[in-house]
């Protein structure tokens, strides 16, 4: 059965190049069209996943991963294309998105649980287990601006792992937190995969791609370069990495 179907999808952004810095440049732009760059972030995809798999996209910074996650998650629109979810679905991408700094950690949690849709009945004890999950537990009285950034990560991913999903959006969400919690986080993702879920991450951790995926995706300019096993998609993205870096490494020697 299939989980996620992308099928043509293109996306592009215009990256204005114009720079304002006095009263008399506003003025005169009004009178001239705006200079824009077009950037392609994604190239007419397609990519299937199927259910129960656990999917790697790896790929250099601005190939279009995220762009891609997003995409999925519907909180970017596609130009062209389309993409069908078989499936309920959770987004680990910005985490703590829509947190209020006003409101305490548990009235947060509670918020951000009736948004996810955590089951009525275990409703309290899992907002519990998020709280201690993160661990946050003898600040769930304090108001959320008291936090420190790294704890309010933390309590947005404990928050969304204790929704009940079919299919996950990760996007470098291991970098959360110190390294007890990371391992926590692992811990978890071993379970999730042993569930059956269909997990898609994007990620820069080459060993947690390896040790976690069951296959890989090769970004790299907007595009779908190659797929297959973790170890393979691991050395092409390498040969890739180190193609890009050879000439800007002759260069400064040459300079």
């Amino acid at each position: 059965m299939v989980a996620i179907e992308i099928c043509g999808v293109h996306k592009s952004f215009r990256i204005p190049h114009e720079r304002h810095t006095t009263l008399t440049e506003r003025v005169l732009s009004a009178f001239r069209p705006p200079l824009y760059e077009r950037f392609e972030a994604l190239c007419g995809i397609d990519l299937t996943i199927e259910e129960r798999s656990f999917v790697g996209i790896i790929g250099r910074n601005g190939s279009g991963k995220s762009t891609l996650l997003k995409v999925i998650a519907g909180l970017l629109v596609p130009d062209a294309g389309a993409v069908r979810v078989h499936g309920t679905m959770c987004e680990l991408l910005e985490l703590g998105l829509g947190f209020s700094p006003e409101l305490t950690v548990r009235e947060n949690v509670t918020l951000y649980a009736a948004i996810l849709g955590y089951p009525r009945r275990e409703w309290e004890a899992r907002v519990e287990q998020a709280i201690d999950f993160a661990d946050v537990g003898r600040f769930r009285d304090a108001k959320l601006k008291n936090l420190s950034t790294g704890m309010c990560m933390r309590l947005g991913f404990a928050t969304a792992l204790q929704a009940d999903s079919d299919i996950l959006l990760l996007d470098e969400v291991l970098a959360v937190g110190d390294a007890d919690f990371q391992r926590k986080c692992l811990d978890t993702f071993l379970d999730l995969k042993r569930q059956g879920k269909t997990i898609v991450l994007v990620s820069h951790d080459l060993e947690q791609v390896r040790r976690f995926c069951d296959h890989v995706v090769l970004f790299d300019a907007g595009r779908l370069v190659a797929r297959g096993d973790p170890d393979t998609m691991v050395e092409r993205y390498l040969q890739l990495v180190g193609q890009a870096a050879s000439p800007a490494m002759a260069a400064a020697e040459s300079g």
